[in-house]
């Protein structure tokens, strides 16, 4: 990421696809295909991990640290491999082609992965399931079980759970692994599945010099395989409940905070471990992609540690973790430290330290330029430095054309028009904004999909603070058209980032 480079952000389930929510099947190799023919350098895409009802199917909830989304499988690329035949597949419930309905999607897809699943254990000697299973035994056995053990106890949290198997008895854990044995097995056989073909998605991407940036949420759920798994690194009192939880304190934006929720780390523990848990999620996490986003990276400077009890997060404290040695133990086992800090919001002048020595690009988002003084403000785009990446939304902001229909004050409206230096119409405004990040010295610029394409606040991925609604958005096919590709190519080219 040293050099001038412009990326797109498009998340996986986002992709065209006949089944549904995006897979890693052929819609994903079409979207590449974009990339290179617009000469884009990157592609963001958000958390892979498993997601479930529980928490809307937000990609920053998930019941493992380690394992995918099985629903982001291809079944036409289980048609390729073998595993399915077209006569196998049920009559298409008339999926929406720009909202993902994961409840239906899900239970379409369950029915096919079955099929596959029967199909694959008739099967012999398949070294490749082999040797995946041996190279993720540290994760996989547990998550396997985990899931069916979670299914068995009607969805109830491990904490709820008979106190041998929730203490992990290894007697009760083999009867556990006797019994649900079929469902263990498809669990492992749905991770193989989907690693698989994300790898050779992943392989396309490099093949074309497009490198994908992931994101890895600094917390993990409580009830989640790995807090089961591992509750020593953790705050959990005797009965394995967290004692303390994750948050933000109060700030210009909540009187009383955020309260996550989600259980704290024991950094004494990891150090005295030279963070053995963390550098195994690092190297599966750089399986996936070439370049981590971390999310809420202060939190691994300075963490706000708020009592479990607690109905807000205002009485919380900051306790500071030893993020000098933990970053030290990362570059020695991943050299380039090939991470983005998630920098947005209050960062305190020890964080930055930490990012400048260890040179770390931080985020700048344009849509929040325009507040203030823009002289001074350090999201404008005469303020960026080379070593950021600058956006000009996330996942988490309102489109161009939702912010400025909604959401802009008639004072970020009046410092808008008068930075581009004339009054610009809503229809082509997102163009204006994409050359001005694009004209920037920041080294990697990133668009959403939604701006590139000016749609409005329909398109919206998520609206913090809210529950329903968020994660559903999806790209029309036709919308990738040859108009479309010919604009971003001549201004990817215009400003050096091809």
């Amino acid at each position: 990421m040293k050099r001038r480079g412009s990326g797109i952000l498009l998340h996986v389930t986002s992709l065209p696809s006949p089944y549904g929510m995006g897979d890693a099947g052929p819609g994903a190799y079409r979207f590449v295909d974009f990339l290179t023919e617009t000469r884009q350098s990157y592609w963001q895409i958000l958390p892979l991990n498993p997601t479930g009802p529980d928490h809307y199917n937000s990609p920053y909830h998930s019941f493992s640290a380690f394992a995918s989304n099985p629903w982001l499988i291809s079944p036409d690329l289980l048609i390729k491999d073998g595993l399915l035949a077209k006569k196998d597949l049920p009559p298409s419930p008339g999926f929406s082609m720009d909202r993902v309905n994961y409840q239906m999607e899900i239970e379409h897809k369950e029915k096919l992965f079955a099929k596959a699943f029967d199909r694959f254990r008739g099967q012999t000697g398949n070294f490749e399931y082999e040797q995946f299973c041996s190279e993720n035994e540290y994760w996989l056995d547990d998550f396997a079980v985990f899931v069916a053990l979670k299914d068995h106890f009607d969805g109830r949290g491990w904490c709820e759970w008979p106190q041998d198997i929730r203490d992990r008895k290894p007697k009760a854990l083999q009867g556990a692994r006797r019994e649900l044995h079929e469902q263990v097995e498809m669990n492992r056989f749905l991770q193989f599945v989907f690693s698989k073909q994300w790898c050779s998605l992943k392989r396309y991407c490099n093949e074309k010099d497009i490198q994908i940036i992931g994101d890895i949420p600094i917390y993990v759920d409580h009830d989640s395989a790995d807090v089961w798994a591992h509750p020593e690194l953790f705050a959990l009192d005797e009965a394995k409940r967290p004692t303390a939880v994750s948050g933000v304190p109060p700030d210009y934006f909540s009187q009383t905070g955020q309260l996550w929720g989600n259980p704290l780390y024991r950094w004494d523990v990891l150090r005295e471990r030279k963070y053995d848990w963390w550098i195994h999620r690092i190297a599966e996490t750089l399986r996936r992609y070439d370049v981590v986003r971390i999310d809420h990276f202060r939190g691994l400077v300075a963490y706000w540690q708020v009592p479990a009890d607690e109905k807000t997060a205002i009485h919380g404290t900051w306790i500071e973790a030893p993020v000098w040695d933990f970053l030290d133990h990362l570059a020695r086992r991943f050299p380039s430290l090939p991470f983005i800090a998630e920098d947005l919001g209050v960062i305190t002048p020890d964080v930055r330290e930490v990012m400048r020595h260890f040179e770390l690009p931080g985020m700048k988002v344009l849509l929040f330029a325009f507040g203030g003084d823009s002289a001074t403000n350090p999201y404008i785009p005469h303020n960026l430095m080379r070593n950021c990446v600058a956006y000009t939304g996330t996942h988490d902001n309102n489109t161009i054309r939702g912010w400025l229909d909604a959401e802009a004050t008639p004072e970020e409206k009046s410092a808008l028009f008068r930075y581009l230096g004339r009054e610009i119409s809503v229809e082509h405004l997102h163009w204006e904004l994409i050359r001005m990040v694009m004209m920037s010295v920041a080294n990697t610029v990133i668009f959403p999909m939604q701006d590139i394409l000016g749609l409005g606040r329909h398109a919206r991925m998520n609206r913090p603070a809210t529950l329903d609604g968020n994660w559903e958005w999806r790209l029309s096919p036709d919308l990738l058209n040859a108009n479309l590709a010919g604009r971003l190519l001549d201004m990817t080219e215009t400003y050096g980032r091809a």
